[in-house]
C-alpha cells in the first residue's frame, strides 16, 4: 500500500446491482481502484480491510441506510470523501436527523450522468490532499 496522494480508491455502496456495476465500470475504465457493495453491511466488511478515498453511497439501502453508513465510514476514515445520491425524494428526514447529530451531508439526485460523476469524483479527490502527508 503506497502512502502517497496517488491512491484513488472508490467504494460504491448501491443496492441495485445494475447501477452499482455500471458506476464501477465507468470509474474503473478511468483508472480508479473500485470496490462494490450492494448493502451497508458488506461495505463495512470492505472498509475493514480496504480504506476508500471516495465513497459513493446510495441513501436508501436495506437494513442500514446510506447516511448511517456514511457516519460509520467518517468515524473510521475521516479523510474519505463521501458522495451520497438517491432516487428517492424523501431523504430530508434522514438528513435532518444526521444534522442533529452533527453530520452534514449533501445528496445528489439519481441518475448521475457519467461526466458529472467523473467530475464530482475528481473534485472530491483534488480537495482532499491535506490528510495524507505534506509532500
Amino acid at each position: 500500500m503506497a502512502g502517497n496522494g496517488a491512491i484513488r480508491r472508490i467504494l460504491i455502496v448501491e443496492d441495485e446491482p445494475a447501477i452499482a456495476d455500471t458506476l464501477a465500470l465507468i470509474l474503473s475504465t478511468r483508472g480508479y481502484q473500485v470496490q462494490v457493495a450492494y448493502d451497508a453491511e458488506r461495505a463495512i466488511e470492505i472498509i475493514a480491510e480496504w480504506a476508500p478515498t471516495v465513497a459513493i453511497v446510495d441513501v436508501m439501502l436495506p437494513l442500514m441506510n446510506g447516511i448511517d453508513f456514511s457516519i460509520v465510514l467518517k468515524a473510521n476514515y475521516p479523510a474519505c470523501s463521501i458522495m451520497l445520491f438517491s432516487g428517492q425524494p424523501d431523504t430530508g428526514a434522514l438528513l435532518e436527523e444526521a444534522l442533529k447529530k452533527g453530520h452534514r451531508f449533501e445528496v445528489l439526485a439519481k441518475p448521475l450522468h457519467p461526466a458529472f460523476l467523473l467530475d464530482t469524483v475528481e473534485n472530491l479527490l483534488s480537495t482532499r490532499h491535506e490528510p495524507l502527508t505534506d509532500a
